[in-house]
C-alpha cells in the first residue's frame, strides 16, 4: 500500500511539474496567440508524462529517460508543427532541417516580427523546443535529485524568456502567475506526502519558506518587466532586434521621379479598392543631410495583424504590382493586414518592403488598412506635434537666405497646422509645377536654393523637399513621402497606376491626429478622383484658410490651451530613476546593509583595547551570532545558560567553545586580577571555533542568519 501511495504521489508531482512548465510555454501567447501554442506545448507535456510512466513500467529504461523525452518530444513536434515536411507522417530530411531552423533561427525571426507573429514553423518552434528542454531537465531534477524546488527552475527560465519577449502586466500578469502557481503548488504538496519521492518529510517551516519563494520569483518575473515608475512601455528584447533591410543596393524613389515623368505611360501597378484612394505611398524619408534624403526605417516582419486606429474605418484593396524598382510595395499610412506576400513593415511610416531587394516583375497581394478621419474645424486650429519621430530631423547646412523665405512664408507665426497650410499656399501660389521634357532633378540644398530663389519651377520632388526643409526651419514637424496618385483609369475593374502618377508630398505631424498629408503642387487629387480621410479634412481646412490680410494666430481649443500651458510651465514629473530608487532602497538596505553592519560591528568589537573589554566584546559577538541562528536567549541568562541552550539547538561543536568562553568571561569580570592579553586572544579564538561550527550548517539557515536584522538592535 505504501508503494502504491508513493507512486500516486510521484505522479502528482510529475503532473504538477509538467503543468507549470506548460503554463510557462503558454505565456508566449501575446507573441503568437494562445491557439497556435496550445497543441505543440501540450504535446511536449504529454510526451514527458508518457516517458515517466514508461520508465516506471520498465525500470531498465530509466537511465535512458532524458533521451526518450527528447527524441519522442522532437517527433511529437514534427507531427504537430512540421507535418507538411513529412511523408505520410514519417519525418524526412526537411523535417530535420525545420527543427534545426527552429533551434537556431526561429527565436530571432520572432524578435524581428510584429506581434502577434505569424505562427509559421520557422518562427514558432523555439517555444515548444524551450518547453521540451525545460521538461527534460525538470523531470531529471525531480526524479533523480529529488529536489522539487530546483526542478521548477527550468520552467522559471521559460517564464523569464516569455517575459523578455513580451512582459505581462496588471491583471493579466496576476492571472498568469496564479496559473503557474497552481500546478507548482501541486508539485510541492505531493512532495510533502510520504512516498519514494523524498528520503525525509520536509518540515512545515520549510514549506512556509519554499512557497513564498516560488510566489515571489514568479510574481517578480511576471510583473517586473511591466513595471516602470515613469509610465513607459516595458522593455522587450524585440526593441533591440529590428529586421534587417534587403542587402542588395537599390535606388531612392525620390531620385526616380523625373525619369518616371519622362515615360508617363508605363504601367506600374493596378488596384481594386472598396473606398476611393487618392494616394499610395512607397517610402517615407525623414533624414536630410543637406545633400540627400533617406529613410530611418524601423523594419519588422509583418505578423498576422497590426492594430488599427481606434474608431477608424477599415478599407481593403487588391493590388497587382508590375514594374517597381527596389523593394518598396504600394501601401497606406496605417496597414493592418497583408495577404499574398510576407513583407517587411515600418509601422511608424506605413511602408511595406519586399524581403528581396527587388519586388519582382509581378507581385499580387491584398492590403487592409485603417483609414482615420479628422474634423476640419479642429485641424484649422490644431497645434503640431513636435515629438513625432522624424518630424524635426536634420537639415544640413541651411543657406543664409533660405530662413528668411521660410519665415516670410508663414508670416512669422508660431508652429501650428494653420502655419503649415500657409507654407503650403506660399509654394502653390509662387512656384510652378514643371511639365514637358526638360524636368529639373535633385533635392539637395543647391537644387532647392535654385528652385526657391531663381527658377521657381520644379516637379513634386522639389516642391515636397522644399516644403519639408522650410517647415523644419520654422519648427513645423514634417516628413517627405514618395508614392503615386490614385488613378481614375480602369481596366477590368482595376485602377491602373502609371509612371505619370508618380508624386512626392509632405506630411505634417498634428497633435491628436497624426501625420496629415498636404499637397503644395495641387496635383495629388484630380476632379475625377475624390479625396477621403485626412487628405479630405486637410482640403477642407485649406479652403477655410483666411487671406493674408486677415490672418490671426489660431486660438487653440480649451483642452489644447491647458496642455500648452502645462508644457510651458513644465509639468512636475518625478524622474523614473528617483521613484525606482525610493522603491528599491529598503530592499537594498536589508540585503546588503544588514551583513555589512554586522561585519562592521564585529570589527569594532575586535579592535577594543585589551583586558575585560576585549573578552566582553568576544562574548557579545558570540551571543549575537547564536541569536541570529535562532538559539533561545533572554535577559537574565548566564553565559553557561546560553552555552547549554546553544548545545541543545546546535550540538556539542557549539556548546563546548561557548562553555570555555563563559569561563573566560567569568574570570575577566569577577577575578581580583585584571584580564590579560592572552585571555582576550583566547576569547576571540573561541569565537572563531563557534563561527566554524556555524559554517557547517545548511546554506539556507546561514543565509537567514546573515540577513536577520534583530541582533543589531540588542
Amino acid at each position: 500500500m505504501e508503494c502504491l501511495g508513493g507512486r500516486v504521489n510521484t505522479r502528482l508531482a510529475v503532473a504538477g511539474l509538467l503543468g507549470s512548465t506548460a503554463v510557462a510555454g503558454l505565456l508566449f501567447a501575446p507573441v503568437f496567440g494562445l491557439a497556435a501554442l496550445m497543441v505543440p506545448v501540450l504535446v511536449v507535456a504529454a510526451v514527458g508524462y508518457g516517458c515517466v510512466e514508461l520508465c516506471a513500467r520498465w525500470p531498465r529504461l530509466t537511465p535512458w529517460r532524458p533521451l526518450l523525452v527528447l527524441l519522442l518530444g522532437l517527433l511529437g513536434l514534427v507531427e504537430s508543427v512540421l507535418f507538411s515536411t513529412t511523408v505520410a507522417g514519417i519525418p524526412t530530411v526537411a523535417s530535420l532541417q525545420g527543427l534545426a531552423r527552429g533551434l537556431t533561427q526561429s527565436w530571432l525571426l520572432t524578435l524581428e516580427s510584429t506581434w502577434p507573429a505569424r505562427p509559421d514553423a520557422d518562427q514558432l518552434l523555439f517555444v515548444p523546443l524551450a518547453v521540451l528542454l525545460a521538461v527534460t531537465l525538470g523531470l531529471e531534477l525531480l526524479l533523480r535529485l529529488r529536489k522539487p524546488l530546483v526542478a521548477l527552475l527550468p520552467s522559471l527560465a521559460v517564464v523569464g524568456l516569455a517575459q523578455a519577449y513580451q512582459a505581462l502586466a496588471g491583471l493579466t500578469a496576476m492571472l498568469a502567475a496564479l496559473a503557474y502557481l497552481v500546478p507548482a503548488g501541486v508539485l510541492l504538496w505531493a512532495d510533502r506526502l510520504v512516498g519514494p519521492l523524498r528520503t525525509r518529510r520536509p518540515s512545515g517551516s520549510g514549506m512556509l519558506l519554499a512557497l513564498p519563494m516560488v510566489i515571489a520569483i514568479v510574481a517578480g518575473v511576471a510583473a517586473i518587466g511591466g513595471l516602470d515608475p515613469a509610465g513607459r512601455e516595458p522593455y522587450r528584447l524585440a526593441d533591440a532586434h529590428p529586421a534587417p533591410p534587403p542587402q542588395s543596393p537599390f535606388s531612392n524613389p525620390l531620385d526616380e521621379i523625373a525619369s518616371r515623368l519622362a515615360d508617363p505611360g508605363q504601367e506600374v501597378f493596378s488596384y481594386r479598392s472598396d473606398v476611393p484612394v487618392d494616394r499610395w505611398r512607397m517610402v517615407v524619408l525623414t533624414d536630410f543631410d543637406g545633400a540627400n534624403w533617406s529613410a530611418d526605417s524601423q523594419l519588422r516582419r509583418m505578423g498576422t495583424r497590426l492594430a488599427g486606429v481606434p474608431g477608424a474605418a477599415v478599407a481593403t484593396a487588391d493590388l497587382r504590382v508590375r514594374d517597381l524598382s527596389g523593394p518598396w510595395l504600394p501601401s497606406q499610412p496605417n496597414p493592418i493586414d497583408v495577404t499574398g506576400v510576407a513583407p517587411l513593415v515600418d509601422q511608424s511610416a506605413g511602408t511595406l518592403l519586399s524581403q528581396s531587394a527587388d519586388a519582382g516583375p509581378a507581385t499580387d497581394y491584398q492590403l487592409t488598412w485603417s483609414a482615420p478621419d479628422a474634423d476640419a474645424a479642429y485641424l484649422k486650429t490644431a497645434s503640431v506635434d513636435p515629438h513625432a519621430p522624424g518630424g524635426l530631423g536634420g537639415l544640413g547646412v541651411v543657406p543664409g537666405d533660405i530662413s528668411k523665405i521660410a519665415w516670410t512664408a508663414v508670416y512669422g507665426q508660431r508652429p501650428t497646422f494653420q502655419s503649415a497650410l500657409l507654407l503650403e499656399r506660399f509654394l502653390s501660389d509662387n512656384y510652378q509645377v514643371a511639365v514637358g521634357g526638360d524636368l529639373p532633378t535633385g533635392d539637395g540644398w543647391p537644387q532647392l536654393r535654385q528652385f526657391l530663389t531663381e527658377t521657381k519651377r520644379g516637379t513634386s520632388e522639389q516642391f515636397a523637399a522644399a516644403y519639408v526643409a522650410l517647415a523644419r526651419i520654422t519648427g513645423i514637424p514634417a516628413r517627405l513621402v514618395v508614392g503615386y496618385r490614385g488613378s481614375a483609369e480602369t481596366v477590368g475593374g482595376f485602377h491602373v497606376v502609371r509612371n505619370g502618377n508618380v508624386l512626392a508630398w509632405p506630411e505634417v505631424a498634428v497633435a491628436g491626429v497624426g501625420w496629415v498629408p498636404l499637397d503644395p503642387t495641387r496635383t495629388a487629387s484630380k476632379a475625377d478622383q475624390p479625396q477621403s480621410g485626412l487628405a479630405k479634412a486637410a482640403a477642407q481646412a485649406r479652403a477655410q484658410l483666411p487671406p493674408p490680410n486677415q490672418l490671426r494666430p489660431p486660438q487653440l481649443p480649451p483642452g489644447q490651451q491647458d496642455l500648452a500651458g502645462a508644457k510651458a510651465s513644465g509639468p512636475v514629473v518625478w524622474p523614473g530613476w528617483l521613484v525606482a530608487a525610493v522603491a528599491i532602497t529598503p530592499f537594498a538596505c536589508w540585503l546588503f546593509g544588514v551583513p555589512l553592519a554586522k561585519a562592521a560591528r564585529a570589527r569594532r568589537r575586535r579592535r577594543r583595547r585589551t583586558g575585560a573589554d576585549a573578552v566582553l566584546g568576544a562574548w557579545a559577538e558570540a551571543r549575537d551570532r547564536l541569536c541570529a541562528h535562532r538559539v533561545p536567549y533572554r535577559v537574565g541568562m548566564t553565559p553557561r545558560d546560553l552555552a547549554e541552550s546553544a548545545g541543545s539547538v546546535l550540538g556539542d561543536r557549539v556548546r563546548e567553545p561557548m562553555i570555555r568562553l563563559s569561563r573566560l568571561l567569568d574570570v575577566a569580570l569577577w577575578s581580583r586580577y585584571p584580564a590579560t592579553d592572552g585571555a582576550a586572544r583566547n576569547a576571540w579564538a573561541e569565537v572563531r571555533e563557534i563561527r566554524r561550527a556555524l559554517a557547517a550548517r545548511p546554506m539556507s539557515r546561514r543565509l537567514r542568519a546573515a540577513l536577520d536584522p534583530r541582533p543589531l538592535f540588542r
